[in-house]
């Protein structure tokens, strides 16, 4: 059973698609959101698994909605304008459907799901499976925890590395450290935080500090202070 939100701030709109879902018995409806505002409490709240999300809205558009959440369950987008398509698919929604949504497009969507959804966890710390929704300038991604391999403060924001981009966070390296689970990442130092399943080598340096080899081959050195804590927690 997967559970979601539906998004639309037009109550017919909203109807309609509850109707269609009524032959996906596998989608339990646990909310629906007139606005931006209401969606992101029910979010907070409720934890879905999916959210079916129009674009257009009149406090802003679904994409601005994703910028708030720190990480986002999975999004079908529902619009009756084709105009957003192109940078939907770019972010990697689900799927996108133009209303009125029609039985047999809604089914083409949600073969899409992953054939196992985890469940809405409220634990401390984001689980590794989490997405985070990253929206710089004109692109955006849904970007996997586990895809990140590295986060570097800059500034009142945090770099992430992932693939070959780099996208800005507005969100300080401590506020995401809080949420992010120390058996997946170490705090480096001051500045960085390593996603420890893409640290490809470790190696002393003649300062006695460590220095952490990434995956795509770049370096990340290991404060004073870490470096301990590092060969504590490693056993080395």
């Amino acid at each position: 059973m997967i559970q979601a939100l539906i998004i639309d701030d037009e109550r017919l709109a909203r109807s309609d698609l509850r109707g269609v879902l009524k032959a996906f018995p596998q989608i339990t409806i646990t909310g629906e959101a007139a606005n931006i505002r209401e969606a992101e409490e029910m979010i907070m709240r409720l934890r879905p698994q999916l959210l079916f999300l129009d674009i257009e809205m009149p406090e802003g558009n679904g994409f601005d909605l994703l910028e708030r959440l720190t990480t986002t369950p999975h999004v079908i987008f529902t619009t009756a304008y084709d105009a957003y398509a192109i940078q939907a698919f770019e972010i990697n929604a689900l799927d996108y459907l133009l209303k009125p949504v029609t039985e047999k497009r809604l089914e083409e969507a949600l073969a899409r799901i992953p054939a196992t959804v985890p469940a809405a966890s409220a634990a401390s710390y984001f689980p590794i499976h989490e997405k985070i929704f990253v929206k710089d300038g004109d692109r955006c991604w849904f970007v996997p925890l586990a895809d990140i391999r590295l986060l570097e403060a800059a500034d009142d924001y945090v770099r992430l590395r992932f693939g070959k981009h780099a996208p800005l966070l507005p969100r300080s390296l401590q506020s995401l450290e809080q949420k992010l689970d120390p058996q997946f990442f170490f705090r480096a130092s001051r500045r960085h935080i390593v996603n420890l399943q893409h640290v490809q080598s470790v190696s002393l340096l003649p300062s006695q500090l460590l220095q952490l080899e990434m995956t795509d081959g770049s370096t990340v050195p290991v404060s004073r202070r870490q470096t301990a804590l590092f060969r504590e927690l490693r056993g080395i």
